[in-house]
């Protein structure tokens, strides 16, 4: 089924880049000298459809790398967190060794009533799913 959405999606999208790039075969010059139009020092001549495509990666690679770099900041708290997260489980195993050393057996905790919230229904006072 995926396959046949992405086919769905990529076969249309390539031919209207190719209908594109088609339309759009003429060269067209682009200057980097804002100082002088008539006699440029460093301009391209290439098709329209290469420079729209050209901009459009560039404007892509753009937006990805300043969200990459807004982003940062969560990242790095999903580092901590996960390191804290690590530290925890680790505590816990060890509390519960020292448990079982202690009392031969592992302490087991009490099941809530079947109609208590939060209990085997898993839903709370509300009605809400947990």
């Amino acid at each position: 089924m995926r396959k046949f959405f992405t086919t769905l999606i990529v076969v249309p999208l390539g031919l209207i880049f190719v209908v594109f790039a088609v339309a759009n075969r003429h060269f067209v010059t682009v200057s980097f000298d804002p100082f002088n139009s008539t006699d440029p020092a460093v301009s391209v001549s290439l098709p329209l459809f290469v420079l729209i495509i050209l901009v459009a990666i560039f404007g892509v690679l753009a937006g990805g790398s300043a969200t990459w770099v807004g982003q940062r900041r969560w990242r790095r708290a999903a580092r901590r967190h996960e390191a804290d997260a690590r530290s925890a489980r680790e505590q816990l195993a060890d509390l519960r060794a020292a448990a079982i050393g202690a009392r031969g057996e592992p302490q087991r905790l009490p099941y809530p009533p079947l109609g208590a919230p939060g209990g085997a229904s898993g839903r709370d006072k509300q009605g809400a799913t947990l």
